[in-house]
């Protein structure tokens, strides 16, 4: 059976009434943009274990737009143990029904967009200077392009392990 979604207002009130807000983010997209409140269980880590002591409480599970957390309902469902919904539209849908959420930007940006704005760069970089300067540096836009490649069919990126060790991603204390 699919999981039921609910709307952000009809989640607000429920999550007054005791409902648990469960965010299966990853934790650095939780710790700069979270929802009031929401406990941080990311889809990547879960275990039925991850939700134990929340049983015979109603829990909303939410994501950044809701499609990540279709995707998984029926494995979000299995951890719940009792009745559960999604979120619908996740965290954007909450933040454009002007409900509050808390910011903080000290924290690093999420891992994902820094590896979307470095690839992106480097994709640039390599096809201007390829241009402008020698056709030697059209290379390197060749290099982002296998390494988003190798990373989309082995499910690892070394781009993102490289960046998850920077100064700058060492996060601010929640």
């Amino acid at each position: 059976m699919p999981m039921p979604q609910i709307s952000p207002q009809d989640a607000k009130l429920l999550i007054a009434q005791g409902a648990v807000l469960v965010d299966i983010r990853e934790r650095d997209e939780h710790a700069r943009e979270r929802i009031p409140g929401a406990t941080s269980a990311p889809l990547s880590l879960m275990r039925q274990s991850d939700l134990t002591g929340k049983e015979g409480h109603v829990m909303i599970f939410h994501c950044k737009s809701g499609n990540r957390t279709k995707l998984n309902a029926g494995r979000l469902a299995e951890a719940a143990a009792c009745e559960a919904f999604i979120l619908d539209g996740g965290l954007d849908a909450w933040k454009r029904a002007g409900l509050p959420i808390h910011r903080d930007r000290k924290q690093p940006l999420e891992l994902n967009r820094q590896v979307q704005i470095t690839a992106g760069s480097l994709a640039l970089a390599g096809a201007v200077l390829g241009f402008l300067v020698h056709p030697g540096f059209f290379a390197l836009s060749g290099f982002v392009g296998a390494g988003l490649m190798v990373s989309g069919i082995t499910g690892t990126c070394a781009m993102a392990h490289i960046l998850n060790v920077m100064p700058w991603n060492r996060a601010a204390p929640v």
